[in-house]
């Protein structure tokens, strides 16, 4: 076993002083509904984002990464915990209505920074959290009630912000051009309001942030909202790169079907979300500037990644929670000179397996059995990619049925392939397989592939490891009987 992960294993502070005299800085950027095409180093979109394609050549770029949950509130918890939403209580997005269901991040969990904090890293968190369930409070103070009728914006007491110390964050508020924040030690009617891009602002306080630092170490997680829906909430400097390109261009994937009203639409957003993207990417420059700035000798670990991607058109949907690569697949660089080696890495990174790597490239690790998620740090640092038979990189795709969807869906996706179980309560169990090094943009169903079984096979298996009580599950055997 490496012996700075003993060390902290045994919980053994002083001795974790001494084995890492140079612990590094953990400096976590997501940025939400990001897709991986949209990466400018590389993938399709026809995005502007020089800052970013920096951070990429000189760092590590993870070509594997995915979303399991690809939607908001599901997938934050598994980053932060390893945890699989059914263990750490986050099946749905969190609003009110999802509350009255009893959906939350479980008090007293741990997390990758609850951890640090307990070694002596200094923890922060800046922007949208998106994990609180409303109380009848938060619509007065927060963004209040919205179209759909639900609260989905929430003040964090104290005692549930999970390992993070300093806090200048909201719950799930869609005010990209007047953002709110409630501060470390800010009441429920003490919020901050701004008139300046989230992304902007919260990028000056996390600079602030790193002024601060001081020696000890820091781990800081600033979560930007865009680009993420409101698209036209961004501002006009970055919106002329895009102005006069046509909807073939911007929405340049061949899932996309041209003639239909949705590709028309999709154009008419991939305007606006590439502007943001080019915003946000011109805010992570700015963010890696003082990084590089700042005088010490402890390296700095910089991650940016996101929490889903956006289908833009592709297969006839704009947005997300579906098993499309749209959705699932990430962007995700990891930069840090002298401790990442720069280069591509095709190893499978997915929601939760964050929780154990950001961990493992602190050198820090936790033996908390609920944590079903993988260390890739050993990837991250240049070993070499896991087996050509990918048996190791396979990702559990979840939607839980909901108020508004009764269905509810399981999947299997490899580097290789993809198997999708969908339950619909009145008609029964559907099932699709993608091979997706013949068919990436996942235009051939082959479900009667004799792969789709075998892969169906593996589904049923981690489902039955997993304990996940799925609906479908039963009807999933069924199709796999006449196999065995």
């Amino acid at each position: 076993m490496n012996p700075l992960l003993l060390t902290a294993l045994t919980g053994d502070i002083p001795s974790l002083e001494a084995a890492l005299p140079h612990r590094p800085n953990i400096l976590v950027v997501m940025a939400d509904q990001f897709r991986a095409a949209s990466l400018g180093i590389a993938e399709e979109d026809p995005v502007h984002t020089p800052h970013l394609d920096a951070l990429a050549e000189s760092g590590r770029i993870m070509r594997q990464a995915v979303s399991g949950y690809p939607v908001c509130s599901p997938h934050r918890a598994m980053f932060l915990t390893g945890m699989r939403p059914q263990v750490n209580g986050v099946t749905l997005n969190v609003n009110s209505e999802s509350a009255q269901d009893g959906v939350g991040l479980r008090d007293g969990l741990p997390t990758w920074a609850s951890v640090l904090r307990d070694h002596g890293w200094r923890t922060g968190y800046i922007g949208k959290w998106h994990l609180e369930p409303p109380v009848a409070d938060d619509e007065q103070f927060g963004e209040g009630r919205r179209d759909d009728g639900k609260v989905w914006d929430a003040w964090s007491p104290p005692a549930r912000r999970f390992g993070f110390e300093y806090w200048y964050s909201y719950g799930a508020a869609d005010r990209h051009l007047a953002p709110h924040y409630w501060t470390t030690d800010a009441a429920r009617e003490e919020r901050v309001d701004v008139d300046q891009w989230s992304a902007e602002h919260e990028v000056d306080v996390a600079i602030d942030f790193l002024s601060d630092a001081g020696d000890d170490p820091y781990a800081l997680m600033v979560s930007l909202n865009p680009p993420h829906q409101p698209f036209d909430q961004v501002p006009d400097r970055y919106r002329s790169r895009y102005a006069d390109l046509d909807e073939r261009t911007l929405v340049n994937r061949p899932n996309v079907p041209h003639g239909t009203a949705v590709a028309t639409e999709a154009a008419k957003v991939a305007r606006d979300y590439f502007a943001a993207i080019t915003g946000v990417d011109e805010q992570i420059g700015r963010l890696a500037a003082a990084v590089a700035a700042q005088d010490t000798n402890r390296s700095t670990v910089i991650l940016f990644t996101s929490d889903h991607g956006m289908q833009l058109g592709s297969h006839g949907l704009m947005y997300k929670n579906v098993p499309y690569e749209e959705s699932m697949r990430l962007p995700l660089i990891v930069h840090a000179p002298g401790l990442i080696p720069a280069g591509e890495s095709h190893t499978v990174v997915d929601s939760l397996d964050f929780a154990p790597t950001i961990l493992g490239l602190a050198g820090v690790a936790t033996r908390d059995e609920r944590v079903a998620g993988r260390d890739r740090s050993d990837a991250l640092r240049g070993a070499p990619d896991t087996a050509a038979s990918d048996d190791d990189d396979a990702t559990l795709y979840m939607r839980f049925a909901s108020r508004s969807e009764v269905s509810s869906v399981r999947g299997l996706r490899t580097r290789t392939a993809k198997v999708v179980a969908t339950w619909h309560p009145e008609s029964g169990l559907e099932v699709q397989f993608f091979d997706l090094l013949a068919d990436p943009y996942e235009l051939d169903d082959r479900s009667d592939d004799p792969r789709a079984v075998a892969l169906a096979g593996r589904l049923h298996g981690e489902l039955q490891r997993a304990g996940d009580a799925w609906e479908g599950a039963a009807a999933l055997a069924g199709v796999l009987r006449p196999a065995m």
